[in-house]
């Protein structure tokens, strides 16, 4: 029997990385995209091919997706940075919004499943935790955003599934990126003094969780809107105090703020998080505490 073929939009990146592997493993044949060179390790005993694409050219993307055929299309890419999204309003949109436009009308064409890769910034905060059916209200543009492409991933033909996240943290496999975890444990490494916001609430999500419940999505057909995220409720703060207590650094060097404290062009929502329910429920979806999240990245 053939493989399915999976394609993989942003595989440089953290989630990208873990997904061409998790994908891979599971039996999927896999096609990584990314604007620029490939950032992407050796997968011992894997395969995968790697193309450069850039998903704002529309005959670029769309071609790319015709010539593959692929089964199932990963939409992970995004600029996921809110001051970012917040200070290029128009490259964000041709990122966010556009591109997933064009991906999903060549998904269309193709009868294949797309799987987007979405936010907890779609929401305002006010209410978190939150389930799949609460009210989006997001409070920024890139919030903005990934609801108008959520929009038009339910709007369109193709047999869908969205995946909503929170705060993704892990280890890079190839090439670096700071997260929570890398952050705290640096700078109190060194001896610096930080500050951390004490006012917002979010589940953390391991990224091999993440990649995990979008392979389970994938081999179950599932369809609709599910939160795949950590089942753990921390401000920042405390998320830095674990990372303290783990390595048994300086906690009298991290001050708790309010986010008030940081001048910042995107507003970020108080208090999201997400209930996991449903992704337990139907997908057998299991995620692992946020302690054991940095022992797996620190092992």
């Amino acid at each position: 029997m053939d493989k399915i073929k999976v394609v993989i939009t942003g595989a440089n990146g953290l989630l990208g990385q873990y997904l061409i592997r998790d994908m891979a493993k599971a039996g999927f044949e896999v096609f990584a995209t990314n604007r620029g060179a490939s950032r992407l390790p050796e997968y011992e005993g894997l395969e995968y091919e790697y193309a450069s694409i850039d998903i704002r050219d529309k005959e670029a993307v769309q071609q790319y997706l015709f010539d593959i055929r692929p089964g199932i299309v990963i939409h992970a890419a995004a600029i996921a940075q809110p001051d970012a999204c917040e200070l290029n309003k128009e490259e964000c949109r041709d990122i966010n919004i556009n591109a997933t436009a064009y991906i999903i009308e060549a998904a269309e064409k193709l009868s294949a499943r797309l799987i987007y890769v979405s936010t907890d910034f779609i929401f305002n905060g006010d209410g978190g935790p939150y389930r799949e059916d609460d009210l989006p209200a997001p409070v920024n543009f890139y919030g903005e955003s990934k609801l108008a492409s959520e929009e038009i991933v339910q709007k369109s033909k193709t047999n869908w599934a969205i995946v909503r996240t929170i705060l993704v943290y892990g280890t890079i496999l190839s090439g670096t990126r700071s997260n929570v975890v890398t952050w705290v444990k640096d700078n109190l490494e060194k001896g610096n003094h930080i500050k951390v916001v004490n006012d917002q609430v979010r589940t953390p999500t391991y990224v091999e969780d993440l990649s995990k419940g979008i392979v389970l999505i994938a081999q179950q057909n599932a369809k609709g809107i599910f939160n795949i995220s950590g089942k753990e409720v921390f401000t920042p703060y405390e998320m830095a105090a674990q990372v303290a207590d783990y390595f048994g650094l300086d906690k009298s060097l991290m001050e708790k703020v309010t986010a008030d404290t940081f001048t910042q062009p995107a507003r970020r929502p108080l208090k999201t998080g997400f209930v996991i329910e449903k992704a337990e429920k139907e997908l057998g979806y299991k995620p692992v505490s946020f302690k054991e999240g940095i022992q797996k990245m620190f092992k």
